[in-house]
C-alpha cells in the first residue's frame, strides 16, 4: 500500500472506529444515485448512471458472429470496459488495465450467471448466431464503479431493442421488439477497513480499504460474488452482507 493510502486508511479507521463516514453516510448508505435510460440514438440499447460523483455510460449492440465452439447454439454476450482518462487522473491510455478487464467481468458475470438472458434464442442457423456487446465508458470516477456500471448496463439493457433478421443478417434501423429479459440483476459492493464494513465506497474509502466484496443479486438469488483486496470476510460477515445486499437490491431495482 502507498504511504498516501496507509495515511488514508489510518484516518479512515479512526472515523468508522466512531461509528461514522468522513461524507457522514450511514455504514450501509449509498451516495445520491440517478439513472437515466435511452441517451444514445443510434445504439440498440444505452444509459447513462451516477452513484454520487462516479458516471458511467453503457451501449448495447447487437451484430452477427460464430458461436463459441463448445457452445455452438448460443448466442455470444461480450462486455468491455473503458476507463476514460477525463474520468480520473488514475487512467491512462493504452490496452485495457487489470482494472477495466475486472470491471467488465464482475458486471458481465452477474449478467451472464443470472442467465437474464436467453442466449440460445440468439441462434440464428449454422455457425451464425446474434451477439451482444455490452460497452461501459466510466466519464467519471469517485469510488464504487461497479455497481454504477451494473446499473447502467442493466438500464441499457431493458431499453434495449431486438434487430431486425431477414436472410440471416440484421436489417439495419429496424426492430422486432424488446429484448426480453428473464431478471434484473444489480450489485451491491462493500468496503471492509480492519473489522468495519460499510456499502458504496467512495474513491477515498477505495484507497484505504483492506478489502472489496461485490455481490450480484436478482429478487429471489444471489448468482454472483467477487472479492478484492488483501483483507478477508469471515463466512458470519458474508451472511450479513447477503442479507444487506438482498434488501438494498430491492432499492436498486426500483430505479431502473
Amino acid at each position: 500500500m502507498e504511504s498516501i493510502n496507509e495515511i488514508k486508511r489510518d484516518v479512515l479507521s479512526a472515523v468508522l472506529a466512531a461509528g461514522k463516514r468522513i461524507d457522514s453516510r450511514g455504514m450501509y448508505d449509498y451516495r445520491k444515485i440517478v439513472v437515466q435510460p435511452g441517451i444514445l440514438q443510434n445504439a440498440e440499447g444505452s444509459a447513462m448512471a451516477s452513484i454520487g460523483k462516479s458516471q458511467v455510460m453503457v451501449g448495447v449492440k447487437f451484430d452477427i458472429a460464430k458461436p463459441f465452439l463448445d457452445r455452438p447454439k448460443e448466442g455470444v454476450l461480450s462486455t468491455s470496459a473503458d476507463l476514460l482518462p477525463l474520468a480520473s487522473h488514475l487512467f491512462e491510455t493504452g490496452p485495457p488495465s487489470e482494472d477495466a478487464i475486472e470491471l467488465a467481468r464482475v458486471v458481465d458475470r452477474g449478467i451472464r450467471s443470472s442467465n437474464t438472458i436467453d442466449l440460445e434464442s440468439f441462434y440464428l442457423e449454422e455457425e451464425k448466431v446474434l451477439a451482444l456487446y455490452v460497452d461501459i465508458y466510466v466519464l467519471d470516477h469517485d469510488g464504487n464503479l461497479i455497481d454504477c456500471s451494473s446499473l447502467a448496463a442493466m438500464s441499457a439493457l431493458l431499453s434495449s431493442r431486438m434487430p431486425k433478421i431477414e436472410n440471416g443478417s440484421i436489417v439495419r434501423g429496424e426492430y422486432s421488439g424488446k429484448l426480453p429479459l428473464k431478471e434484473h440483476v444489480v450489485t451491491c459492493t462493500f468496503g471492509k477497513i480492519g473489522e468495519r464494513m460499510f456499502l458504496d465506497p467512495s474513491l477515498d474509502e477505495e484507497k484505504g480499504m483492506d478489502c472489496r466484496l461485490t455481490l450480484a443479486t436478482t429478487s429471489t438469488h444471489l448468482c454472483a460474488a467477487q472479492k478484492g483486496g488483501w483483507g478477508t470476510y469471515s463466512e458470519r460477515d458474508i451472511t450479513e452482507l447477503l442479507d444487506i445486499s438482498t434488501e438494498k437490491g430491492k432499492e436498486l431495482r426500483a430505479m431502473l
